[in-house]
């Protein structure tokens, strides 16, 4: 019963993250001041991107390359997409002339409303009532995407606000977040059969295997980008202020 519900949710969710980053984007091209050409080119390669990693992380799943590997020796091919795919998506953002243009183009309210999508890690909850994940992930990994979830909700509001403490809870937000993803892949890969299996041999963990293998691929490396994305906006709104 679970594994329909999941692809349903994962689909449903593929089409709504993408989305959201593309609208954002694009919200930062066009206040950034770039020329027309050059402010669509950085939206069509940001598009183009998301939508060919869908598919490649959907093929590579099906077909069992992103499991955890089997001896200790063998490459992490789990990790690849997800360290890689938040490289890259880092890399566009502040390794580029665009890329730099468009975040500058982006408040921080913008910046950090995309982690309130991290509210859908609830769905790990509804995984361990049903008896397919393991609790020893489920629950940390679902209840902290809910927690970073709402702390970005928090800090959005406050940011829209004005409020005073509106940075410090957009920096508590991603730090909750970083947080959880380190929790959640470690014990991901804890718990999943493979070499590094420490805990949950009676019930591995299905969280790389279709269709939950595009949370650690494909949502996750979003989430990664737009929290170093946050934290550097943050740390250069300080250092203007501390030159001011």
């Amino acid at each position: 019963m679970f594994e329909p519900l999941a692809t349903v949710y994962v689909q449903t969710f593929a089409v709504i993250l993408p989305a959201f980053a593309i609208g954002l984007v694009s919200i930062g091209a066009l206040r950034s001041g770039l020329p027309p050409r050059q402010a669509a080119a950085g939206v069509a390669v940001t598009t183009a991107l998301l939508g060919l990693w869908y598919p490649l992380v959907t093929t590579l799943a099906k077909a069992g390359i992103l499991m955890p590997p089997l001896e200790i020796t063998d490459p992490p091919y789990a990790l690849m997409p997800l360290i890689g795919g938040a490289l890259l998506l880092w890399a566009m953002g502040r390794l580029t002339v665009t890329g730099r243009a468009i975040l500058h183009g982006l408040s921080h309210a913008h910046l950090i409303s995309i982690q309130s999508l991290r509210l859908m890690g609830g769905v790990f909850l509804i995984g361990w009532l049903m008896g397919d994940l393991p609790w020893q992930f489920a629950l940390p990994a679902g209840i902290g995407d809910i927690l970073a979830g709402i702390a970005a909700v928090q800090a959005m509001r406050a940011l829209n606000r004005g409020d005073a403490n509106a940075e410090a809870l957009v920096r508590r937000a991603s730090y909750i977040g970083l947080l959880d993803f380190a929790v959640a892949v470690s014990l991901g890969i804890a718990t999943s059969a493979g070499a590094l299996q420490l805990m949950s041999f009676d019930n591995p963990n299905i969280i790389n295997a279709y269709p939950l293998a595009l949370f650690p691929e494909y949502f996750v490396p979003v989430f990664i980008a737009f929290q170093l994305f946050s934290l550097g906006a943050l740390r250069r709104s300080s250092q203007r202020l501390a030159t001011a």
